[in-house]
């Protein structure tokens, strides 16, 4: 760690990535990811192959699982496969990470604003919110047609314009390579958590200046 730049301090506004950053997504991910898999008569893929998967939004997950990606003559059918089973089962056994919950409770009490965006499908970005965070995240915003999803600015700039906010004095809070690249175009500063689906080489590598190793390194 004394090789990371670290710059931790209290904000107004903090947007946070979901999956991997607030919650444990990723057997569920891999369960539904290989039910559509088993149900076309396709190979079905490790829970360490579906991690890597994971980050730019659930088609670009089933791009990477299902041979041939796009190409694939059965995709579509299979994607859909995959959709319906995850709204039915995305909570079977995801929660939130130790730790988030208190985070976020304290970041309430501190009347800071609070914000989820995330790559994951529109409903099931609002579902797992509200059912996990209702009392603390004031604006849930996931993957829909219209708006480019991340690591594009869009999501996180109309997150900020609902909150009623600029970017002046928010910070942008993931675990992906993804998330480091959309907090640099929306010019906000990113800090990388170490808990979620990639690691501390991995993070460096793609450009990462703070990391934390725990939620509650963020109430300085």
């Amino acid at each position: 760690m004394d090789s990371v730049k670290r710059m931790i301090r209290e904000y107004d506004t903090y947007i946070f990535d979901l999956d991997g950053t607030l919650l444990d997504t990723l057997t569920d991910l891999a369960a539904s990811c290989n039910y559509a898999l088993q149900q076309h008569g396709m190979a079905q893929r490790t829970i360490d192959e579906v991690r890597m998967f994971v980050g730019n939004g659930v088609k670009k997950l089933m791009e990477r699982a299902i041979p041939d990606g796009l190409a694939n003559p059965q995709f579509d059918e299979v994607y859909q496969c995959f959709r319906q089973h995850y709204l039915k089962h995305g909570l079977d056994h995801t929660a939130p990470y130790p730790g988030v919950l208190p985070m976020l409770a304290e970041l309430k009490r501190r009347n800071k604003k609070i914000a989820v965006v995330s790559n994951k499908f529109y409903m099931a970005t609002e579902e797992l919110c509200k059912h996990f965070f209702d009392q603390y995240v004031e604006v849930a915003i996931g993957e829909r047609e219209g708006i480019k999803k991340k690591p594009a600015p869009d999501t996180v700039l109309e997150a900020l314009a609902q909150l009623g906010v600029t970017g002046d004095n928010a910070v942008y809070i993931g675990d992906s390579d993804v998330d480091i690249a959309t907090a640099n175009n929306c010019q906000l500063p990113c800090i990388s958590v170490l808990w979620g689906f990639r690691d501390k080489d991995f993070l460096l590598r793609s450009g990462a200046t703070t990391l934390i190793s725990a939620p509650e390194e963020l109430l300085v």
